[in-house]
């Protein structure tokens, strides 16, 4: 069975553990570091006042060309371990440099309100019949 397509999800959700293990998730940040001995990255994202990172592991889509400062997407599923940062298993990570990030936003949380009222539409003509 294909793994699920990921919601966007803003990296400060993942960061704050809003999100449940091994969901599917697409998120976006600048990439800060990258430990090619290890394969991990760390994204990181503001929001507010406040720097969010979460760690990617890219052992499933190395050979990886990192371009430490560069604006990345990522697909794949999440991870918690106890105390640190939120793992994301990367199955896709790509550089997305020169993206408008608060055009971006504004289509996640668009795209979200359209979700909603879907499935308020849904759950209405359900309850009619």
């Amino acid at each position: 069975m294909l793994p699920a397509a990921g919601v966007h999800r803003f990296l400060w959700e993942i960061s704050c553990r809003l999100i449940q293990e091994e969901e599917s998730v697409r998120t976006f940040g600048r990439l800060s570091h990258y430990d090619v001995s290890r394969s991990e990255a760390v994204l990181t994202a503001p929001q507010g006042s406040a720097q969010h990172q979460i760690c990617i592991s890219t052992k499933f889509v190395e050979p990886f060309q990192a371009q430490v400062g560069s604006m990345y997407m990522a697909l794949g599923e999440i991870e918690h371990a106890e105390g640190a940062i939120p793992m994301l298993q990367a199955r896709i990570l790509t550089c997305v440099d020169g993206i408008n990030l608060s055009l971006l936003e504004f289509a996640v949380q668009e795209q979200r309100k359209h979700f909603q009222g879907r499935e308020l539409q849904a759950e209405s003509s359900s309850s009619k019949t």
